[in-house]
């Protein structure tokens, strides 16, 4: 994978990330500006595993899992832009979520873009921020810290 690649896509996202089907939540990494921003494509779907319990006569994403989605979008950021050397046996973890606010429901069968940036980071903890759209409507904004960890051999 080149370092200068400006879209990721799924395989490419699962080369980065330790997570997979069903919690593997975003498919694509676009806009990419080296450990700066990027844009996640999450497709929401109609059969996606939250929808039968959340709630079954109106389907609306958890909340819970746009946070998620904005992590996974911007671990797959940092792994992307490290050196793959320094990132081999490594994994982002979630340390906090600031100024979560969700504005309008996410309802199944859309295309949600989760605008992320890196706002600062200092040795291994880093701190960003991003917007949910769907057809550039605003449905949910957050700040989140993460820290990069060797992983459990």
């Amino acid at each position: 994978m080149k370092m200068n690649t400006t879209e990721l896509d799924k395989k490419a996202i699962e080369k980065l990330l330790p997570h997979r089907e069903p919690m593997l939540l975003i498919d694509k990494l676009i806009n990419i500006i080296h450990l700066k921003s990027a844009t996640a494509i999450m497709y929401v779907k109609k059969n996606g595993f939250y929808v039968q319990g959340h709630f079954p006569d109106q389907p609306v994403m958890p909340g819970v899992l746009i946070v998620e989605a904005f992590g996974q979008a911007a671990a797959a950021l940092t792994a992307h832009g490290i050196d793959p050397k320094e990132y081999a046996n490594k994994l982002v973890y979630l340390m906090g979520v600031d100024k979560a606010r969700f504005r309008n429901p996410v309802i199944p069968d859309c295309e949600l873009h989760l605008e992320i940036e890196a706002i600062r980071s200092h040795g291994r903890v880093w701190k960003y921020k991003g917007t949910a759209k769907v057809d550039g409507k605003r449905m949910a904004d957050a700040e989140w810290s993460a820290t990069i960890v060797d992983r459990k051999k």
